[in-house]
């Protein structure tokens, strides 16, 4: 069973109980998601060959620190970063190191940002210097599936329409959709109902209504959508070790469509459409 309730006080995840806030809480979300959005844009300039991916997490973390805001990952289930980096064949939660990135890499960088009780959680891809045709491709796929996933989210449709819309894109151009990890209600909490899969049947799951709020996030694979967890307890690569993508926005249904909280200001969320311009 289902319920929806106004957005509490002082959340706490229930199960089957879905978040609906109000403009405070739209308010809140707008000025987190823009700083992270600000963050990610200032680190499209640092990812290049030989710079390390903990070099990027000091960035963020320094950004955030400037700003008044708390990276949600730091300490979060014993994680200390501020970024997830994810490389390559990485399809979520790598950990920023002093490893060097290379010509040719596509990293993924995932960044939560709390501001005032409000986490802004979005991530993109970046290349680093030029990248083959294939991942270009890959990474083309990812941002219109998101794409697609957007336009579905709407008062009307289902959770279900969101997931098809990504799943049956995706799968037309031959790529797989990851189905270990989902989208999620977001706000207050870091990890909010309701989850959001990225895979699908049109008009099942949970009725979109005005006032929730909640996370995007496919993420593609060149081969096949299984995936393994390293010995770090956080790294996932694809099994088959192909490339993986991943692009996500926070949104918040409204009355119309949906509002996403984690614009680029500079338009730089999309790397490939920000390097053709």
């Amino acid at each position: 069973m289902i319920t929806f309730v106004d957005a509490p006080v002082k959340p706490r995840r229930t199960a089957g109980v879905i978040p609906l806030h109000g403009e405070e809480g739209f308010e809140g979300m707008r000025k987190a998601g823009a700083l992270t959005a600000r963050a990610l844009d200032i680190l499209t300039e640092f990812v290049e060959p030989g710079v390390p991916t903990a070099t990027l997490d000091k960035i963020a973390y320094e950004f955030a620190r400037d700003n008044g805001a708390v990276p949600a990952t730091i300490f979060y289930k014993g994680y200390r970063h501020s970024l997830c980096t994810s490389i390559n064949h990485v399809v979520c939660h790598g950990i920023p190191d002093a490893r060097p990135l290379r010509e040719g890499d596509i990293v993924n960088i995932d960044l939560t940002l709390v501001v005032d009780g409000w986490h802004g959680d979005s991530s993109r891809m970046y290349p680093v210097g030029e990248i083959s045709r294939k991942a270009e491709r890959l990474i083309e796929v990812t941002y219109q599936s998101l794409e697609l996933g957007l336009a579905a989210a709407k008062p009307g449709n289902t959770t279900g329409d969101i997931g098809a819309a990504i799943q049956a894109y995706a799968e037309a151009e031959r790529m797989s959709v990851v189905r270990d990890f989902v989208g999620h209600g977001v706000g207050k909490l870091f990890h909010d109902e309701p989850n959001i899969l990225h895979f699908g049947t049109p008009g099942t799951g949970v009725p979109l209504k005005p006032g929730m709020i909640f996370t995007i996030e496919p993420m593609i694979n060149l081969g096949r959508p299984h995936v393994k967890i390293l010995s770090d307890g956080w790294t996932a690569v694809t099994r088959d070790r192909t490339l993986s993508s991943q692009c996500e926005h926070s949104i918040g249904i409204t009355e119309t469509g949906c509002e996403i909280f984690t614009l680029s200001p500079d338009n730089l969320f999309n790397p490939l459409a920000a390097r053709a311009a």
